[in-house]
């Protein structure tokens, strides 16, 4: 796919990662074949891009997806119905841990703060749903139980990590285990790898 191909032009030093990367992108496409979701987790930066790539997904990226014709008809008896469906962009369905601070300030002042997002995925995974778990050394306690959760409802797990073996590279169906070894660094190659990968899904789902 183009996509990924420009990815690793720009990137050679993530070559390595190439079949990890087809691999995340094909088991997203399945997923959303099969009427799933995504589930996206991560703490400091990785929280930041947990909400990044549920904006990629969620709304056009780098296509317009607009609404069927079918669908846009159900709006015609509202009296602004026309905008609303004009202007509506088609999803695909992804829901970021990170961001319901209300659930996860309770749960962690009445249960245990490192499960605030098995929690959720308890609540909101369902089989066939993929679980995008995104930290910097792979081991971080509270991705790592929602990792392990996940596995126990039937989803799939897809790590985004350094390049380290981790407790997620041992937990996850797919691993891209990125070639750097400090926070930082690993985040400076997690953007353009998730940019990808929402991009190359998109495609798969819209057309121009």
């Amino acid at each position: 796919m183009k996509i990924i191909d420009t990815l690793f032009e720009s990137y050679p030093a993530i070559a390595d990662c190439r079949a990890d990367v087809e691999a995340a992108c094909n088991m997203i496409v399945d997923c959303y074949n099969n009427k799933g979701k995504v589930l996206v987790c991560g703490n400091g930066g990785s929280a930041a891009d947990s909400e990044h790539i549920v904006g990629e997904l969620m709304k056009g990226f780098n296509l317009k997806r607009p609404m069927p014709e079918c669908l846009k008809a159900k709006f015609d008896g509202f009296e602004n119905g026309r905008h609303i469906a004009d202007t509506l962009q088609m999803p695909l369905r992804a829901i970021s841990l990170v961001s319901h601070t209300g659930l996860m300030t309770a749960f962690s002042n009445d249960c245990d703060a490192d499960l605030i997002f098995a929690q959720q995925v308890l609540g909101f995974g369902d089989e066939g749903d993929v679980l995008i778990a995104l930290s910097t050394s792979g081991n971080s306690k509270n991705v790592v139980y929602a990792a392990e959760t996940a596995k126990v409802l039937g989803l799939k797990v897809l790590s985004i990590t350094g390049g380290k073996d981790s407790k997620l590279s041992a937990l996850s169906d797919v691993t891209i285990k990125l070639p750097k070894f400090t926070p930082f660094e690993v985040q400076e190659l997690t953007l353009p790898v998730y940019h990808a990968l929402c991009a190359a899904v998109e495609d798969k789902f819209f057309e121009e």
